[in-house]
């Protein structure tokens, strides 16, 4: 069985990609995109399969509500990857305005993973035993965490206003 490193790491490597990926010119980009999400997506998933080590009258419960929230987290990965954008669209030419736009719209971000966790969480609870959701939160804090890790190390610090 792989462990959670043997299959997060390279999985964030995959997520990485994403932002590093040059715009170039294709036949059929959203083909392309669509291929990569989808893969990130399955890598994702085999790493929760592994690591839940669920029976199969718990898997066939789970997976439904698993798939719903990643949907839903998948919306707000995007608003993070559209903030990130929109930071490093205006990073040489920041005003006081376009700062406070984007510092606002990361503490609505921030403010929504909690509440999708919350909301989730009795969903998790109908479907799995205690210990297993908890386990579950734990994955996905752990995947979070190196994910706002590796984000963080690529995003420069703001230039000091003169």
């Amino acid at each position: 069985m792989k462990t959670m490193s043997t299959i997060l790491i390279p999985l964030l490597a995959l997520i990485m990609t994403l932002g590093a990926m040059p715009a170039i010119p294709q036949e059929k980009p959203a083909d392309n995109m669509q291929i990569v999400l989808e893969k990130i997506r399955a890598d994702k998933k085999l790493l929760v399969a592994e690591s839940m080590q669920l029976t199969e009258a718990e898997a066939k419960a789970f997976w439904p509500v698993y798939d719903q929230y990643q949907d839903e987290l998948f919306l707000l990965r995007a608003r993070t990857a559209k903030l990130i954008t929109d930071y490093t669209d205006a990073y040489e030419k920041m005003t006081t305005d376009t700062a406070k736009k984007l510092l606002d719209e990361l503490m609505s971000i921030e403010a929504m993973g909690p509440k999708l966790r919350q909301a989730y969480l009795p969903k998790f609870r109908k479907v799995l035993p205690e210990t297993k959701v908890v386990r579950y939160y734990q994955i996905e804090n752990k995947i979070n965490a190196a994910l706002m890790y590796e984000l963080a190390s690529k995003i420069p610090l703001l230039k000091a206003a003169k």
